[in-house]
């Protein structure tokens, strides 16, 4: 056990130097923290081998720390500030993400028609597709520190996206699941996968409030936070283990919730205040998370990426860039919204992954043709996507001009 944990720690730096290296040629580390995953894990050095990916004590960690990741986006949930843009946010958020699945559904049911493959597995492609994966995107938001319309508008659309996400994807498997298979999922599970981390958020989120409301010192603000952090992560763990019949709460969006709420009760200075204390140890998790994310991903399947995974990367990229556009223009939002909005959305491998292996559970028994071919073309995807789409979304915040203008707004 000892040398399994040194191991982590090892790759932990390693990611974190790799990150450096990146850097310095002006991409975002987050690209060094996946690279060095997919050097490090089980289909290259395996310094990170399933061993460690598999432990129990590793997958709670990593839980724990997307609930830390989730206050990246909870404490921009200011009500007073997003209600002046709340109308545009949600009809954008659902015209970049039903456009995506609408878009993807399309594309691959004519292509299946045509191969002859079921075309219920283009309904699965579009149901996986419309997920966004927050973590890379704001990632980039923190390194560069990034203001202005996009970033404003992107962070609680990460949450929204995630909802809309969890509820057409299930609906999707569920109808299908009822037709193929024996696994039946009932339809109040559905909410429930939604309403349940927010609940838990909630929750504990209040208690959060009470006790941070008050001006202390750093040291009992960090303790107050990480503790109730742990709370909110352990009640997760209990539903997560006992309650629900997969384990895939989205710890994320319970840390959105939680920190979403206690921001809500304090003071604007108190938060940030809070949170700039807070930063290196958000910094550390963001790593461990984006480390955790790269590290199943296999490199060789790069050399193995067939016409199916060219397709979904494609469909996908334009379901969200003039998805994003559309909601964007039809809202009148800032020019720069709806020019670059689109290419923030792109990363997409955690929420993907997941998705990918309640489908397959799925279609092994009924049908394991269908389900190998979604096992190979997402896990495909996710390598190339993920790789082009942090260096797209770089891009996306740097032609938005939005680079550097939070130190600006401090400073000023």
């Amino acid at each position: 056990m000892n040398m399994i944990f040194i191991r982590w720690i090892i790759a932990i730096i390693i990611a974190f130097l790799i990150g450096k290296l990146i850097s310095k040629v002006k991409l975002p580390s987050i690209l060094g923290w996946l690279i060095a995953g997919m050097i490090l894990g089980p289909h290259a050095l395996s310094l990170l081998d399933n061993s460690i990916l598999e432990a129990g004590w590793y997958e709670n960690i990593v839980r724990i720390l997307e609930c830390v990741v989730g206050l990246m986006i909870g404490t921009e949930l200011i009500w007073k500030k997003i209600k002046k843009s709340g109308k545009s946010i949600i009809v954008t958020t659902l015209t970049q993400s039903l456009g995506t699945f609408a878009l993807v559904t399309a594309v691959f049911g004519i292509v299946f028609y045509f191969v002859n493959i079921p075309t219920y597995l283009a309904f699965i492609f579009g149901g996986i597709a419309l997920a966004t994966a927050p973590a890379p995107a704001l990632s980039v938001v923190r390194e560069f520190k990034t203001d202005g319309p996009v970033t404003k508008t992107l962070i609680p659309m990460a949450a929204l996206d995630d909802m809309v996400g969890v509820v057409v994807f299930f609906t999707t498997i569920a109808i299908i699941a009822g037709k193929v298979s024996e696994q039946r999922l009932p339809a109040y599970m559905i909410a429930l996968f939604i309403l349940l981390p927010l609940g838990i958020g909630v929750f504990t989120g209040i208690f959060a409030g009470i006790f941070l409301i008050k001006e202390r010192r750093s040291f009992e603000t960090i303790s107050i936070l990480i503790v109730m952090i742990l709370i909110t992560s352990f009640i997760g763990f209990f539903f997560n283990n006992y309650i629900m019949t997969k384990p895939i709460l989205n710890f994320m969006l319970i840390g959105m919730a939680f920190s979403a709420t206690f921001s809500n009760m304090i003071t604007e200075d108190r938060l940030e205040q809070i949170m700039r204390d807070f930063n290196p140890i958000l910094g550390i998790s963001m790593i461990i998370v984006i480390l955790n994310l790269g590290a199943p991903l296999d490199y060789h399947l790069i050399l193995g990426a067939g016409v199916f995974t060219f397709i979904y990367i494609v469909s996908r990229a334009l379901g969200k860039y003039f998805g994003a556009f559309f909601g964007a223009s039809i809202t009148k939002s800032p020019k720069s919204v709806r020019n670059y909005l689109g290419l923030t959305l792109l990363p997409h491998s955690g929420v993907s992954l997941v998705f990918t292996g309640i489908a397959v559970s799925v279609l092994a028994g009924p049908d394991p043709k269908s389900a190998e071919i979604i096992q190979g073309t997402i896990a495909a995807a996710a390598v190339v996507n993920e790789v082009i789409a942090v260096i797209v979304a770089k891009k996306g915040f740097e032609w938005a001009g939005e680079f550097g203008k939070k130190d600006m707004k401090i400073n000023s």
